[in-house]
């Protein structure tokens, strides 16, 4: 069935094929022609957090961790991942960042995450910051996996949760 002949729930047309910008008219996927678009400056913010056992929080605060610095690689990877969004979203464009702020804090038993990025450019940045922050705690996660492991090599109190964008802006200079 074609885009543009399926209904919902409620017996509404749904969005006709060219509507859809990551598609053509007969359904192939394709990314988005921003080429006239005007540049605008552009900024969002990303979070999400890593839920850890309270000792593995404490050793990360205590920079106890066997790998090293857990925040401080965790910051190189959210930034790296932000650089290279364009070649792990198949659709994304590349585009010029301008900034990048990283931010993590410590709870009890998990560590947050919050990345902001900013561009000036045809197109936003919310992937990028999605990107910085789900790389930035898989690093946190890869750094301290060797404690948070339990005697059957699980991660029963491990896990990734709550990544969302806070924030997009966009503004025409």
């Amino acid at each position: 069935m074609r885009m543009s002949e399926e209904t919902d729930a409620d017996g509404d047309a749904e969005a006709e094929a060219e509507d859809l910008t990551h598609t053509t008219d007969d359904g192939d996927v394709q990314m988005v022609d921003v080429g006239d678009k005007p540049d605008s400056e552009r900024r969002a913010v990303a979070a999400g957090e890593i839920r850890l056992q309270p000792s593995t929080v404490e050793a990360i605060r205590a920079d106890e961790i066997g790998k090293g610095d857990v925040l401080a690689t965790a910051r190189i990877g959210a930034v790296q991942a932000v650089k290279h969004t364009w070649e792990t979203i198949p659709m994304c464009h590349q585009i010029p960042i301008t900034n990048v702020d990283t931010d993590f804090s410590l709870g009890e038993d998990r560590v947050e995450c919050e990345v902001a990025v900013e561009t000036t450019g045809k197109t936003g940045c919310e992937m990028e910051a999605l990107e910085g922050v789900t790389t930035g705690l898989n690093v946190v996660w890869d750094m301290v996996k060797a404690v948070e492991k339990d005697e059957d090599g699980q991660y029963p109190e491990t896990g990734i949760e709550n990544v969302r964008v806070l924030e997009k802006r966009k503004r025409t200079p």
